[in-house]
């Protein structure tokens, strides 16, 4: 099954046409942001909502209204509907389910990373054709070594899906293992993602995490060669904003989704529309769609 939007943007549920194309038209017709759907404990009180699955019910209601035909995806993160047991987790199949029928791209913020059967089970929650948790694309972690994810990968690509890999994080923390080597950790890891896009112009199916906040001046990942989609976080809350996102990320314009969630959310539920359309705006005038 498949929902499409008026700007002609299909997500899927399953087969079909392959992820990277479906991301890069999408960016194409509605630019680069992503909204963020993280419904922690203090953002709920903020917007006068119970910590509990009706209250992220509602939460997650009004970020989608908002956020339907003004941006190109929504990125829920797992975690804060984990927290609430079965009951958070069914809202996040409903969320996911209600995202594709408003012709949202989903990008599930889970960072899976594991070995052998566990990794496919994985790929099978998330990936897979008709899975009720099943998304666009999942986050995923590299650092048990690039191929533990190849049951994700493969698994993403026959089902028209998408994965992004963590290569280059924007936490502090991320350097003790990500910057570590000459060529880095990192840089290796994108490389492995390049192999796997080869042929896909022009733009991969796997894509990668890079932060916003790096300094790519003095990192050269070599991510124009990668043909990989980007899904560069930290705008907003986390201090980088759009002209930092068309800096460093000039030689990928096109393919690169910038999630923003505390920067649009934080404004609460009679503004987060407001705030979506601005963020919109000030992304599409600094970075374009390529």
């Amino acid at each position: 099954m498949t929902s499409t939007d008026e700007a002609g943007t299909t997500t899927a549920d399953g087969g079909g046409e392959r992820f990277g194309l479906r991301l890069h038209r999408a960016i194409a017709a509605h630019g680069p942001l992503c909204v963020g759907i993280d419904p922690h404990r203090e953002l709920l009180a903020s917007w006068g909502l119970p910590d509990s699955p009706d209250g992220l019910r509602e939460f997650c209601a009004v970020t989608l209204e908002a956020a339907a035909g003004r941006c190109v995806a929504v990125k829920p993160q797992s975690a804060f509907f984990e927290r609430h047991g079965a009951a958070g987790v069914a809202v996040l199949e409903d969320v996911l389910r209600q995202a594709r029928e408003r012709g949202l791209l989903t990008v599930l913020d889970a960072k899976r990373g594991d070995i052998g059967s566990t990794m496919m089970g994985y790929a099978q929650a998330y990936l897979d054709e008709g899975a009720p948790l099943g998304a666009d694309a999942l986050t995923v972690s590299p650092y048990l070594g690039y191929a533990s994810l190849r049951p994700a990968l493969e698994l993403a690509r026959q089902a028209g899906r998408g994965a992004f890999v963590l290569v280059r994080t924007s936490n502090p923390e991320a350097v003790q293992v990500q910057s570590v080597g000459s060529p880095s950790v990192a840089h290796r890891v994108l490389e492995e993602v390049g192999r796997d896009n080869l042929g896909q112009e022009p733009c991969g199916d796997i894509g990668v995490v890079v932060g916003a906040t790096v300094d790519l001046a003095t990192e050269d990942l070599g991510l124009a060669d990668s043909l990989a989609p980007v899904l560069a976080p930290g705008v907003g809350a986390q201090g980088a904003d759009e002209h930092d996102v068309a800096r460093s990320f000039a030689a990928v314009r096109g393919r690169v989704l910038v999630p923003i969630s505390r920067g649009v959310l934080g404004a609460g539920p009679t503004r987060v529309r407001g705030e979506v359309e601005r963020w919109s705006d000030r992304l599409a005038s600094a970075v374009g769609a390529g």
